[in-house]
Formats: structure tokens, C-alpha cells, sequence
């Protein structure tokens, strides 16, 4: 089984800035394909805030782009996604997800679908 531990998340001002931070065992992190941030909105699907692969390439839902980072720690094994300028329609449910293997290949670019694992999640509310 896998445990992500997601603490972070809570509530900021619209145009201020969160970190959220994922922490997996040393041997999800390390064995992975990657594990990035995803959110979902009341009534819309899953989608993609930022992912990192293994090797460190990155992806972001195009509403993230310019607006936030997402960072890999090897010795704390952890992944941290810095949100700013937060809008109020970001406010949601984050969820860290651990991409995995799939026929002995872990996909170039992660997205949602290729998400084996999920955390908890951790509410985020922008308000004005």
C-alpha cells in the first residue's frame, strides 16, 4: 500500500501563495516515474496542476504555468508545489498522485490519467 503524507493546504487571500508538499517512503520515491499535485473543483473532473518525472521534467495545467513551481527534495522524499497568485476558482481539493510504472514504461509526460496513486487530499480555499 501507499502513503503519501500531504500536510499544507488551508485557506489564503486571493493573490497570495501556498506551498503544498507530498512525502512518500524512500521506495515510492524513489522507484516511481514521478508524483505531482492535482486538484479537483466541485463538479468538474481531476486535473493537472504540476508533475515531476523522475528525471525532473516537468508539467503544469495550463492555468498553472508562470504561476507556480514544483520541486523534487531526493533526501527528504518529498515533492513541493509552490501555488502563487492564487485565484479564488483555485480554491479546491489537491491531491498529491504518485505516477507509476505501466508495461515497463513510465509515460514522458504525466498527466491525470497516468496517476497510479492518490493521497488524501487537502482542501485550499482562495477567498477575496
Amino acid at each position: 500500500q501507499v502513503k503519501l503524507v500531504e500536510p499544507g493546504g488551508g485557506s489564503v487571500q486571493a493573490g497570495g501563495t501556498l506551498r503544498l508538499s507530498c512525502t512518500a517512503s524512500a521506495e515510492v520515491f524513489g522507484t516511481s516515474c514521478g508524483m505531482g499535485w492535482f486538484r479537483q473543483r466541485p463538479f468538474d473532473d481531476r486535473e493537472l496542476v504540476a508533475v515531476s518525472n523522475r528525471d525532473g521534467v516537468t508539467n503544469f495545467g495550463d492555468s498553472w504555468k508562470g504561476r507556480s513551481t514544483i520541486s523534487r527534495d531526493h533526501v527528504k522524499k518529498t515533492v513541493h508545489l509552490q501555488m502563487n497568485d492564487l485565484r479564488i476558482d483555485d480554491t479546491a481539493v489537491y491531491y498529491c498522485g504518485v505516477v507509476w510504472w505501466r508495461n515497463g514504461e513510465c509515460p514522458t509526460i504525466p498527466e491525470v490519467v497516468d496517476v497510479s496513486y492518490w493521497g488524501q487530499g487537502t482542501q485550499v480555499t482562495v477567498s477575496s
